[in-house]
């Protein structure tokens, strides 16, 4: 493959970051006392948002490459799927052209689920990942052999369709829509049969589902639209960045009825949810300081109990555990550079695995002083 400056793929809600494609490094241990040990997956290009397969050895994601779709300048795609080890071993291409996003595991262990405009390159602008006014619209879901054969395209419409997962047993994907600018939660059968609109909201705009062990509830990141123009409009004016509050939901299936219970309580920015096999512990991605994305482990059941795991002055993201609950794969950038490579951290001490799974919370108990507001549910409720 040959060097060449392309975006890779990384939804961040209004924050476009470019990165330089560069040779894979040889899987250096970090060396900060405070994070669990650590190594970077090596053997690979820029790559990020990684999940692992049910064997807890493979992983899936998004690497660099120079086939994918360039979505001009200063966009972030141009990224494609690949699988591997969390070794940087046994390095498969899954697709071959567009610009891909989020893929996922079957838990059977004979297909794979993946994002890509593969369909639509000539239909549509290639957008942009990064920034929601631009999603890649004719963005689609399909599933294929492990080795990339027998592509099926699961939707089919003019619409951005991604942040896809499958349930752990296998019945259902969940996944985010977005229509004339507005994100829902949407589900379909894992053959993507009997596609169904979960949320309705004109102002929430969720996405990011992921399934927790009960098979019935679905943890989501969403942010209010009224509030992100608001305070766009004030940062063009005051030549300031501001976050956009958005905070952690989880969604259980209650026959033809829905419970949304919120999981954090803050009013700056909680981003990329992922649950923990105990199905008591999610990890959710926060900024500490200025430009330090860091990922913190919570509680389902007790909105004041953040701990932070990640530690680096720049970029980190994306965390996702190993079925087990023994590892966590996430993406880095080094100090000083913008470059981003998935890392695998030890997280064995921390005791999140299905042994210790009884049940997810019902509800969270909101931090000391936190007052609800009923009209934020009304449109889920």
């Amino acid at each position: 493959m040959r060097n060449k400056s392309v975006a890779i793929l990384f939804v961040i809600i209004g924050i476009t970051t470019c990165l330089t494609l560069a040779a894979g490094d040889s899987g250096d241990s970090t060396t900060n006392s405070r994070e669990l040990p650590t190594y970077k997956i090596p053997n690979l290009l820029e790559n990020g948002e990684a999940y692992y397969a049910p064997d807890g050895l493979y992983l899936i994601a998004q690497i660099n490459d120079p086939d994918a779709q360039d979505p001009g300048r200063g966009k972030v795609g141009g990224a494609l799927t690949y699988t591997f080890t969390d070794r940087g071993e046994d390095i498969l291409r899954i697709n071959d052209r567009g610009m891909d996003a989020c893929s996922w595991f079957y838990p059977d262990k004979d297909q794979l689920l993946w994002t890509s405009t593969r369909d639509h390159i000539n239909d549509f602008p290639a957008g942009n990942w990064s920034d929601d006014q631009d999603y890649p619209q004719g963005a689609e879901l399909y599933s294929s052999d492990l080795d990339g054969g027998n592509v099926r395209r699961l939707t089919n419409n003019e619409w951005y369709d991604a942040e896809c997962t499958v349930s752990p047993d296998g019945k259902w994907i969940v996944f985010g829509r977005q229509i004339n600018g507005n994100a829902d939660l949407w589900r379909m059968k894992s053959d993507g049969t009997e596609q169904t609109q979960l949320t309705f909201t004109e102002d929430w705009q969720e996405g990011e589902a992921y399934f927790l062990p009960d098979n019935k509830t679905v943890i989501f990141r969403a942010w209010k639209q009224s509030e992100k123009l608001l305070l766009n409009q004030m940062d063009e004016r005051n030549g300031t960045h501001t976050q956009t509050p958005m905070n952690i939901f989880t969604l259980k299936f209650l026959g033809q009825d829905l419970d949304v219970q919120q999981r954090t309580f803050t009013h700056d920015m909680n981003w990329a949810p992922f649950p923990a096999p105990d199905g008591k512990h999610f990890l959710v991605v926060r900024i500490v300081g200025d430009h330090n994305w860091e990922l913190f482990l919570c509680d389902l059941a007790d909105g004041s109990k953040m701990r932070q795991i990640t530690f680096n002055e720049e970029w980190d993201g994306m965390g996702a555990f190993s079925p087990d609950g023994k590892k966590m794969v996430y993406t880095r950038s080094d100090p000083g550079s913008w470059s981003m490579y998935s890392y695998v951290m030890d997280v064995s001490s921390l005791n999140l695995g299905t042994e210790n799974y009884s049940g997810v919370p019902a509800k969270s108990k909101p931090p000391t002083g936190w007052v609800e507001n009923p009209a934020d549910f009304a449109p889920w409720r």
